[in-house]
């Protein structure tokens, strides 16, 4: 074995004691080495963190910082909320349902509105529901505060295009101003994101069968519109000869006929009791308190005073329109007859009244001045001003005012009975009684201070009418 070895060895080594042949393949073996291992260096690694390479134009640069920060106008309305919030289903397609208030977790997102029976951190650790969550399509809905429409506080109403009324509701005044807010600059947004065509076809509500009933109606304007032109080129001499004795035919009979107040002396026109001006109104019937209104307050404080939650439950609204429309045309008016006997039905006409007055019952320039009275610390300051500005009032007004807050205020002495309290009347008869001209944007804040002035002066009022 050793000699075989020592020959082996001889073999590598050359005559002259230097390598041959083996020499020059290691040398080939390690430059094809350093090739491979310059090759491979060109590579990178996955673990490698490849960086950004910075401008060297700062200016650049920082434009190009700023440009992918920026955050369009779309975005930051609908940009996502999401909270705990009670919720009830009043109206399904026209149909009212019964109120069940439910803590719901709401997510804001896009073009809806879902609520879910658990928060997405509970969804994510494997605590799904195993029911689908209830959404709300904010396309074409309307918003709107609707404090009159429950016992609970900060409340407002969502109507979708389908006819789906919801009641959402949190006791957080902030939260619920942040909420209402969001779910109005959504749907604001989405009216601006329709998308038409050149027939006014909307393409992301309309479904293929309206689609070609809208061609079908365009194509039927245009036949018509072909058709009219070609009748104008027909049209002879002696059409237009009768055309103008058909017009002078229609000024004469225009002339003659009667004027308003004529046909109001014969009684084919009436002047009508809602939406009539409080002082028209009182002034036709020689008044200062309209006999509508002494009628409903008599009535309810005949039979109505222990109803439970009188004012705050709707009676039913086919009823009211009906006495509405008795009242309107003059007829002998009697509360006392069976069909009037629910006295909700009698409260919700009188509500309906003042709501539908022109201007409602504080006038329009006092608004300003009763909410800087009741921003008064010191009640007796405050008191004191509100009575000066009622006795401001005019003479309809004031006594109109004092009728119905002294018949509101025999509701509250009841208030064990029929559970209607001080700040519940003030809830309802808010927003009905005073209102600002314009719409400033923050009704919540409004809405506070409505409630806060009737409830004031149905606690105080001996001290402002007295």
């Amino acid at each position: 074995m050793t000699s075989q070895s020592e020959s082996s060895n001889a073999n590598l080594i050359s005559p002259t004691g230097k390598t041959g042949a083996v020499q020059m393949r290691i040398k080939n073996a390690n430059a094809q080495h350093d090739r491979l291992s310059q090759t491979k260096s060109m590579i990178l690694e996955t673990s490698v963190e490849i960086t950004k390479p910075v401008s060297r134009h700062r200016r650049n640069h920082s434009q190009h910082y700023i440009s992918d920060k920026i955050v369009s106008k779309d975005m930051l309305v609908n940009k996502n909320k999401e909270g705990v919030l009670n919720k009830t289903k009043i109206t399904d397609k026209g149909k009212k349902l019964r109120k069940n208030w439910t803590a719901s977790y709401a997510v804001l997102s896009d073009h809806k509105l879902e609520f879910l029976k658990e928060s997405k951190e509970q969804a994510a650790s494997g605590l799904k529901s195993t029911t689908n969550p209830e959404v709300i399509d904010l396309w074409g809905a309307q918003v709107e505060w609707a404090n009159e429409k429950s016992s609970r506080r900060n409340v407002f109403q969502i109507t979708t295009s389908s006819g789906n009324e919801f009641l959402l509701q949190s006791d957080e005044d902030v939260a619920i101003v942040e909420w209402f807010e969001a779910i109005k600059n959504t749907i604001d947004s989405l009216g601006t994101k329709q998308q038409f065509t050149p027939l006014g076809i909307n393409l992301q509500k309309s479904s293929s069968t309206e689609l070609l009933n809208l061609a079908d109606e365009a194509k039927e304007k245009k036949n018509e519109h072909r058709k009219s032109l070609i009748f104008k080129l027909n049209y002879s001499a002696s059409d237009t000869s009768d055309r103008n004795r058909v017009k002078t035919r229609l000024k004469k009979f225009i002339s003659r006929r009667p004027s308003l107040k004529t046909l109001q002396e014969k009684g084919l026109i009436k002047d009508q009791v809602f939406g009539c001006h409080l002082e028209t109104l009182c002034k036709r019937e020689n008044t200062t308190v309209p006999h509508f209104v002494k009628q409903c307050i008599e009535a309810i404080e005949k039979r109505g005073l222990d109803a439970d939650g009188i004012y705050r439950v709707s009676g039913n609204l086919s009823i009211i329109q009906k006495l509405r429309f008795i009242v309107n045309q003059e007829e002998k008016l009697n509360l006392d007859d069976s069909q009037w006997e629910d006295i909700h039905v009698v409260t919700g006409v009188l509500k309906m009244f003042f709501r539908e007055l022109p201007e409602p019952l504080f006038p329009y320039s006092f608004f300003e001045q009763f909410v800087e009275a009741i921003k008064i610390q010191e009640n007796d300051l405050r008191v004191k001003s509100i009575r000066n500005l009622v006795k401001k009032l005019p003479r309809p007004n004031h006594d109109t005012m004092k009728t119905l807050f002294e018949h509101l205020r025999k509701i509250t002495i009841g208030a064990s009975v029929n559970l209607m309290s001080t700040q519940s009347l003030g809830i309802v008869f808010g927003p009905t009684l005073l209102r600002p001209e314009m719409d400033k944007g923050n009704m919540a804040v409004c809405m506070v201070y409505q409630n806060q002035i009737v409830e004031l002066m149905l606690m105080e009022y001996e001290n402002i009418f007295c």
